[in-house]
């Protein structure tokens, strides 16, 4: 599946200034999120006391916070973030950085 179909079949549950957050229905366990991040923009950042969550980044380049780690990403990086660290993506480019965040769903996002 591309990008434009996940787009057609997914929920767009934000959208403001920063990012656009879509994720796919459909799935018991495990969610499948695409967070288009706008240029200079950053995700609020979080963490989860008991879900691994593994990072895809698709286009764009800036860095991404784990634990105490910063992380220089782009287009092929792969970043997994154990359960309970803190993580943040920030957009360092120009154009839009787009991403999956793939992770078990937990109460409060899918379940």
């Amino acid at each position: 599946m591309n990008i434009r179909k996940y787009k057609r079949l997914a929920k767009l549950i934000r959208d403001n200034e920063v990012y656009k957050v879509y994720d796919l229905p459909g799935l018991e366990d495990i969610e499948i999120s695409l967070t288009e991040l706008r240029p200079h923009k950053s995700t609020t950042g979080h963490s989860h006391d008991e879900v691994d969550e593994v990072y895809i980044f698709i286009n764009g380049v800036g860095t991404m916070e784990v634990g105490k780690k910063t992380i220089k990403v782009k287009a092929g990086d792969i970043v997994p973030v154990k359960a309970g660290a803190f993580h943040r993506v920030h957009n360092k480019g120009e154009k839009k950085m787009s991403f999956w965040a793939i992770f078990e769903k937990y109460k409060g996002r899918g379940k």
